[in-house]
């Protein structure tokens, strides 16, 4: 037998058909939502790069605002004014009574803590929540919102083996509201982001999103006449709206906007730890640091 002859029967027997795939015989169990669940338990992603606000924040901004907050004080301080309830609380006839304090509930006096190196303003959190009166007809119309929300946040629920992600959530009605809003209807999405996650998408929304808003002045603060007692003066959550077109201006969408039916507005809110008197001037301060503008009235 010639070699070219020996090779071409060499080759004819190591080609072989392929053989069937081997049978399951232990299915994966699936969740509450009908998700298969992998073999693979504890399985928890973690940070593949630096967060650059982060250490900002750490490095610079935080000492900054400490500097910026700090409130002396000389001498003893005061004791905390004693709160009078409407009612006696030691008389029987009125112990089951609803006793609330004499002047509503103060919470616009509310004194701030005292600055420390422990209680430094920071971000806690930030919620980005949209409503579409599309959903009250068709609760589908939710889908193209609550796949915008993925997109921009990349938070899905108990992502990265983190139980903290609550992912995506569909935000339902609570009360009548004129004979179109009923309890328990889908009215829109809200999303929250913790961690590197807030930090990123603030980076997004800083370098690419605000500065490509036509005439977009800043955040518009009350104006300088404006009591900083009312609720939400005393809340440190800084709060602001986006218009539709600016959901296109985020990277993540930009790259496949056909792909969304619409652009959808949306509302940010950044929650911060500042309580008391001056919590509101506190965030101000934290969220101006992150380079977003501001603008009085």
């Amino acid at each position: 037998m010639s070699a070219a002859a020996a090779r071409i029967s060499h080759s004819a027997q190591a080609v072989r058909p392929f053989r069937k795939p081997p049978k399951i015989r232990k299915f994966l169990k699936r969740d509450e939502n009908g998700l298969p669940v992998p073999h693979v338990r504890n399985l928890i992603v973690r940070d593949t790069h630096p967060c650059r606000l982060m250490d900002h924040y750490h490095t610079a901004l935080q000492d900054n605002l400490m500097y910026m907050t700090y409130n002396h004080e000389s001498g003893t301080p005061s004791s905390p004014r004693q709160i009078r309830l409407t009612y006696d609380p030691n008389d029987p006839y009125t112990k089951n009574r609803y006793n609330p304090p004499v002047g509503g509930s103060q919470a616009g006096k509310k004194p701030a803590p005292p600055t420390t190196s422990q209680n430094i303003v920071h971000l806690e959190k930030i919620v980005i929540h949209s409503m579409m009166k599309e959903a009250l007809t068709n609760r589908s119309n939710l889908l193209g919102l609550i796949a915008a929300f993925r997109a921009m946040s990349g938070e899905t629920e108990s992502g990265g083996g983190r139980p903290s992600s609550g992912g995506v959530q569909i935000v339902k009605g609570k009360k009548n509201v004129g004979g179109w809003m009923r309890p328990g209807i889908p009215i829109g999405a809200k999303v929250e982001l913790k961690g590197p996650k807030m930090y990123d998408f603030l980076n997004t929304l800083v370098e690419f999103v605000l500065p490509r808003i036509r005439e977009f002045p800043g955040i518009v603060m009350p104006p300088a006449s404006s009591t900083m007692k009312s609720p939400s003066g005393v809340a440190g959550v800084v709060s602001f709206g986006l218009p539709p077109e600016a959901m296109g201006y985020f990277p993540q969408i930009e790259v496949n906007l056909d792909s969304y039916p619409k652009p959808y507005g949306m509302h940010i809110h950044f929650v911060t730890n500042a309580v008391g008197l001056g919590a509101q001037n506190r965030a101000r301060a934290l969220v101006s640091g992150f380079q977003i503008p501001f603008a009085r009235k």
